[in-house]
């Protein structure tokens, strides 16, 4: 079991703008994802990966695919009171799911 969150790294975002928008996504695809994957999660830890990726459209390209397959998949945009216009999409959180599963997606994608 894990969670992957992909950040468009296209945007640079400072530290502090990363890490509120990979908890936010973090934990808008656990409320996504079925109940029982939610307590098996839970139960390992709560493993979690942060890749990137190079742009919205690839983002944009990897939600489509995660719903396709049924994974619990969400895109993350910007509420625009900072950085970021409004609707700006950050990054794009998939699972808790099976490691196998989030692989066929995002295993050859890089760490950020």
């Amino acid at each position: 079991m894990k969670q992957v969150i992909v950040v468009n790294d296209a945007l640079r975002l400072p530290k502090g703008k990363l890490a509120v928008q990979v908890a936010h996504e973090s934990v808008s695809a656990f409320l996504a994802a079925a109940e029982s994957m939610r307590e098996d999660w839970l139960e390992c830890g709560m493993p979690k990966i942060v890749l990137k990726c190079a742009s919205k459209l690839e983002l944009e390209k990897l939600h489509s695919e995660a719903q396709t397959k049924s994974l619990p998949a969400c895109l993350i945009r910007d509420v625009g009171k900072t950085l970021l216009a409004q609707g700006t999409i950050t990054c794009l959180g998939i699972g808790p799911a099976t490691d196998a599963e989030i692989d066929t997606l995002t295993g050859d994608m890089a760490l950020l």
